[in-house]
């Protein structure tokens, strides 16, 4: 099963970075076809080094540092609270109670 899995996850990665691959070739050949530089025209990956600092675009967006740990913030305040599991919780606690009277009450020991 996991080797299953793995190749499932390889064949996905290898598309994945032939779709990119694809995107900036075909990117570039707009730029040859056109004859000059479009500041209009983005790069599919851009990959800059500055003072020791790295950042990537993919597709025109910006993937930094900062940008996860925001994400990281904002999925631990909704693992924080998240009423509709709490909801949920709740109503499978009740119907598990339920069920169990009943059962007891249908059937003495």
């Amino acid at each position: 099963m996991w080797r299953f899995w793995l190749k499932c996850f390889g064949i996905i990665l290898i598309f994945f970075v032939g779709v990119m691959f694809g995107l900036q070739k075909a990117s570039s050949g707009l730029v040859n076809m056109r004859g000059y530089e479009d500041p209009e025209l983005n790069a599919a990956v851009s990959v800059e080094h500055e003072e020791g600092v790295v950042t990537a675009d993919i597709l025109g967006e910006d993937l930094g540092s900062h940008d996860l740990e925001e994400k990281k913030k904002k999925l631990e305040e909704l693992k924080a609270f998240n009423a509709f599991s709490n909801v949920g919780k709740k109503i499978t606690n009740g119907i598990q109670q339920g069920v169990t009277k009943i059962i007891e009450w249908a059937v003495p020991e």
